[in-house]
């Protein structure tokens, strides 16, 4: 059976308490043998890579511009696209479910872009739209994103 690629999505900046959630996210992914698909950036995008790198997971980074070295540094594979927010739809295309933690006007953009292709998101901490999956801990956001 083919890994679970799970797309974590919010924004490139964000405070301790974000970082923290997203950082437990990322290494639950890793425990649950699954790969974790972000854009590769900082904020909510680097906590969740680290916190998979602590737990022996795989990162994939697929990021906005075209330099490889642009990767925040617990990224296994990084992937430039030059594409800037476009490089939004390669993420959700990627993933074949998303784990959206908190986020601003990007991370809204791939919500709408992933419901749209029929794509499962579960939001901590996010948006609430119609057709997201609510989840209260990192706990409960990756189980909903693995069943």
């Amino acid at each position: 059976m083919t890994k679970r690629y799970i797309g974590i999505i919010g924004a490139g900046e964000c405070d301790a308490e974000l970082a923290q959630l997203a950082g437990d996210v990322g290494r639950r992914i890793a425990e649950a043998g699954a790969v974790l698909v972000c854009g590769g950036m900082g904020g909510v995008m680097e906590a969740a890579c680290r916190g998979a790198k602590a737990a022996g997971g795989t990162t994939i980074g697929i990021l906005p511009g075209p330099d490889r070295a642009d990767a925040n540094p617990y990224v296994d594979v990084a992937i430039a696209t030059g594409l800037n927010e476009a490089r939004n739809l390669a993420i959700i295309r990627t993933a074949d479910v998303l784990v959206a933690v908190g986020g601003s006007y990007g991370t809204l953009s791939e919500i709408g872009f992933a419901l749209k292709a029929g794509k499962k998101v579960v939001g901590l901490k996010s948006w609430e739209i119609k057709g997201m999956v609510p989840a209260a801990t990192a706990e409960e956001a990756v189980r909903l994103a693995i069943e």
